[in-house]
């Protein structure tokens, strides 16, 4: 990757900062892509995969949040502090400092989904194109089909999960077993984590001030700000090119999706067979693939109508 050139800075944002790091050169040929990542509360570690991209030709910027990984921890914060409008306004501000807010394209996985469709419903004129990889469109719908899942799950997990959530100890041993086995069905099947996975919970357990205010203590128990959250009725407002990402495991399941499919114009769906939540980090090479080729097309091409891609092959 030396080739391709890697750079990392720091933007100011209010009285913060918001470290980055942009993977090739902003030559004006492509429009970079700028990643998102979930929790809210993770790191950019774990979507490091994406910088892969740059060897086609688009700089890839990633970034840490506010509040994780390099950026500034607040952990003294009171939770209303962290909310949508928040992470909207830091991604405003990263835009604007890098120069690129005129022409850019954005892919967010899981919560990045959810921050950066809030994004592009307000049309933003130098947005190009959007990919929301494993991402909801209601919390509602996520906790449902978590729940379902969960069900699913080998007898006694669930069980095991109710328990502890009625009591309220998300820490103890057993609740803590019981829900690394949802993990590793539904999040991340490559066991064990790859580093860059296991590098972000690491992060998410260190400092889970973001996570626990906005989400909650796991994956599939939401309590947090986020609880309620929808954006379903704001989807057809979206006017890019816009590629969503699922996996055929994945706790962002066909229905957790579906808005996306059914309410945005232009929109188009790729579904990894051998994939849950991560189809970027459990079929690299396939998933980046996919994500350069709806570049290449929907930039330099033509794009008409909605089509859906399935069973993706490296």
């Amino acid at each position: 990757m030396e080739s391709i050139g890697i750079r990392e800075g720091f933007a100011p944002f209010g009285p913060y900062q918001t470290w980055y790091r942009v993977t090739g050169h902003f030559d004006g040929k492509n429009p970079p892509l700028v990643i998102l990542h979930g929790g809210p509360g993770c790191t950019h570690d774990y979507v490091d995969a994406f910088k892969d991209i740059a060897a086609s030709g688009y700089p890839v910027v990633h970034y840490d949040q506010l509040g994780n990984g390099r950026s500034t921890h607040l952990p003294e914060k009171d939770a209303s502090f962290w909310n949508v409008a928040l992470f909207l306004d830091e991604l405003d501000n990263l835009l604007d400092h890098l120069e690129i807010s005129d022409s850019y394209a954005l892919l967010g996985q899981s919560w990045g989904g959810m921050l950066a469709s809030e994004h592009a419903v307000r049309q933003p004129a130098g947005l190009r194109a959007l990919i929301a990889a494993n991402s909801p469109a209601d919390m509602r719908v996520w906790v449902e089909e978590a729940n379902r899942l969960r069900q699913l799950l080998p007898a006694g997990v669930h069980e095991t999960l109710l328990e502890y959530e009625r009591a309220g100890d998300f820490q103890a041993v057993a609740y803590q077993q019981a829900s690394r086995v949802f993990y590793d069905n539904h999040v991340c099947r490559v066991l064990p984590w790859p580093d860059e996975v296991a590098r972000t919970f690491a992060q998410v357990d260190a400092d889970p001030t973001v996570y626990h205010a906005m989400s909650g203590p796991t994956e599939f128990h939401v309590i947090g700000s986020l609880k309620d959250w929808t954006i379903v009725d704001r989807l057809r407002h979206i006017n890019v090119p816009t590629l969503v990402i699922s996996g055929r495991y994945d706790e962002a399941t066909p229905t957790v999706v579906r808005p996306y499919l059914e309410q945005i114009p232009n929109v188009r769906w790729a579904l990894f067979q051998n994939s849950s939540h991560m189809p970027h980090v459990e079929e690299r090479v396939a998933c980046m693939g996919t994500v350069v080729r709806f570049l290449d097309e929907c930039l330099h091409g033509a794009m008409v109508g909605n089509r859906k891609l399935e069973e993706l092959r490296a």
